[in-house]
């Protein structure tokens, strides 16, 4: 897992060890796991949607009968549970004993549990340690709020997707999710753990009126253009 498939493109960006991350960050909406994913596949990598981890646990706390909002309850739920980290068809997810939630962790519950169990810093930092170790599955494209950040702040290659309220308002809509998104950006900056912040040196991408071929289109040839130049640099 991890490798590049046989026919795509290979070269310095490709086969390079240690193993390295895209970072993709943004707010909510901003298309962060559609170009990720986009990405991830174009250049083999394996595609780590950290939102979806998170989920995971929220999807387990309302199974369990766990208050999301006693953050101690929480914890201690997050430190006992049986989760797997797997990687499947290109794709690194956490499994819970055993098994793969799927489209459990996709409803409009969980959705607002989500925000709620990911702000309680015992959450974000064992979820850190547990996105570190994707590692072991190879090149990574990862996104999330605090890749660039907290996570991988090493790595050369960070994004920031941004796009305007109304347009992220929009594609929530689309996907029969009614989200406060002014509400839900003020709980991800004003956090204590790991606050939703643009690294310095990530490339903002803008992608109000961009499809996601197109945002993923700069996402990639920024990757290659800087890959290029790193190479040459260390020769």
């Amino acid at each position: 897992m991890g490798r590049v498939a046989a026919g795509r493109e290979r070269g310095s960006l490709y086969n390079v060890n240690p193993p390295i991350v895209i970072a993709i960050d943004g707010a909510s909406a901003s298309g962060k796991s559609t170009n990720a994913r986009i990405v991830a596949r174009a250049l083999g990598f394996i595609h780590v949607d950290t939102g979806a981890m998170y989920r995971t646990l929220a999807w387990y706390c309302l199974k369990k009968g766990v208050d999301v909002h006693d953050a101690q309850a929480v914890t201690a739920l997050c430190r006992r549970w049986n989760a797997t980290l797997e990687c499947v068809g290109g794709e690194a997810r956490l499994l819970v004993n055993g098994a793969d939630p799927g489209a459990e962790i996709r409803t409009v519950q969980v959705s607002q549990a989500t925000p709620v169990v990911a702000a309680v810093p015992e959450v974000r930092e064992w979820m850190m340690q547990t996105q570190r170790r994707c590692l072991q599955f190879g090149s990574l494209v990862m996104d999330g709020r605090d890749i660039g950040t907290h996570i991988f702040p090493e790595t050369p290659f960070k994004f920031y997707l941004d796009a305007s309220p109304g347009e992220r308002a929009k594609r929530r809509a689309a996907e029969g999710i009614a989200e406060d998104i002014a509400a839900r950006d003020e709980r991800d900056v004003r956090r204590a753990a790991a606050p939703l912040q643009i690294a310095p040196d990530a490339i903002v991408i803008n992608n109000s009126h961009l499809t996601s071929n197109q945002t993923s289109a700069l996402i990639l040839e920024r990757v290659r253009q800087d890959s290029q130049t790193t190479s040459l640099a260390s020769q």
